[in-house]
C-alpha cells in the first residue's frame, strides 16, 4: 500500500491523492512513468522529487521515515512493507497506575515474555530491534508505563489498534473487538484487565506459580491476538481504496503460546475483587 500512497507528501492530503488514483495515477510508479497533467507543474516537481525520496527510503527499509510523515490515522499503510519489523506489545501492571509486572512482546515469529524481579530490564534491549510497534491503547497506557518505569524512550513508529479498529466499526475495548473479530480466548475468557492485578497479588503473595503462569497466558494471548486485529483492520481499511483483493492479507495462523492459564486459577480469580481500565 505504501507504494500506492501520496498522502505522506506535505501539501497532499486525501483529496489530491484520491484525484491522482481516479486519474489513473495508482503507484508511484504511475507517478514517474506520467506526469499527472491534473496537477499544475510546479506540484508535479514536487511530487516527482518526494517520491524519488519515498522510494529510496522504503529500499533502505526506513518505516520512520513515513511514519513521521503520515498522519497518525494513515500509518496502518506501511505495515505491509514493514510486517517483519512489528512487535505486538501488552502489559500488565499491579493497578491503573500501578508498576509493570509482565510485558509480552510477538513479532510474528515467536513470543517473548518479560516478568517483574525476574528478566524485566531485558525488555530494554530487545524491544530496539523493532523498528514498529503495534498496541491496543498503547499510546494512552503501554507506552507511557513502560517509559516511566523502566527509563526508557520508544520512538519507534507507533501503530495504536484502539483508534485504527474503531475507524473500521470495532469498539469495546480489546476483549470487545476481539470478540467482534471472531477470536476465542478459550479457557481465557472472562479473564480481562480486571483480574490481571489479582493474578500477580497472588503470585507475590502465596508464591503461586499456576497464577504466574496464567498471567503470562493472558498477557500473551492479548498480545498475539492483536496480528490478527491488525490484519483485518488492514484489509477493512482496503476496501476504501482501489486496492481492495490487491493488496488483501490472509489471517495469521496463531503461534503456540509458551503459557498455559490453570482452569481453577482462572475460575478462583474470576470471582474476586480487583480493577478495570477497559
Amino acid at each position: 500500500m505504501l507504494k500506492n500512497t501520496f498522502h505522506h507528501i506535505r501539501g497532499f492530503g486525501s483529496t489530491t491523492e484520491r484525484r491522482l488514483w481516479n486519474a489513473g495515477i495508482l503507484s508511484w510508479k504511475d507517478l514517474l512513468d506520467n506526469q499527472p497533467v491534473i496537477l499544475s507543474r510546479k506540484k508535479r516537481e514536487t511530487l516527482t522529487a518526494a517520491i524519488e525520496e519515498s522510494v529510496q527510503h522504503l529500499e533502505a527499509r526506513d518505516p520512520h521515515y513515513f511514519g513521521q510523515r503520515l498522519p497518525s490515522n494513515q500509518c496502518w499503510r506501511l505495515f505491509k512493507d514493514f510486517r517483519d519489523r512489528i512487535a505486538y506489545l501488552d502489559i500488565e501492571t499491579t493497578g491503573l497506575e500501578g508498576e509493570i509486572t509482565t510485558i509480552a512482546l510477538y513479532d510474528g515469529m515467536s513470543v517473548y515474555t518479560y516478568v517483574q524481579g525476574q528478566n524485566l530490564e531485558r525488555f530494554k534491549d530487545d524491544i530496539y530491534k523493532y523498528d514498529v510497534i503495534c498496541t491496543y491503547n498503547g499510546k494512552c497506557f503501554d507506552v507511557p508505563v513502560i517509559e516511566s518505569d523502566l527509563g526508557i524512550e520508544l520512538n519507534q513508529v507507533h501503530i495504536d489498534l484502539r483508534y485504527l479498529l474503531k475507524s473500521v466499526g470495532f469498539s469495546g475495548g480489546l476483549k470487545g473487538c476481539e470478540r467482534k473479530a471472531g477470536i476465542d480466548r478459550n479457557e481465557l475468557s472472562g479473564l480481562d484487565g480486571y483480574h490481571a492485578p489479582i493474578l500477580w497479588q497472588e503470585f507475590k503473595d502465596k508464591k503461586d506459580e499456576k497464577a504466574l503462569e496464567t498471567l503470562l497466558a493472558y498477557n500473551c494471548q492479548d498480545t498475539v491476538n492483536l496480528e490478527t486485529l491488525m490484519v483485518m483492520a488492514y484489509n477493512l481499511k482496503l476496501k476504501d481504496t482501489p486496492f481492495r483483493g490487491i493488496h488483501d492479507l490472509p489471517l495469521p495462523i496463531a503461534p503456540e503460546i509458551p503459557f498455559k492459564a490453570d482452569l481453577a486459577t482462572v475460575d478462583r480469580v474470576k470471582h474476586m475483587g480487583g480493577w478495570s481500565w477497559y
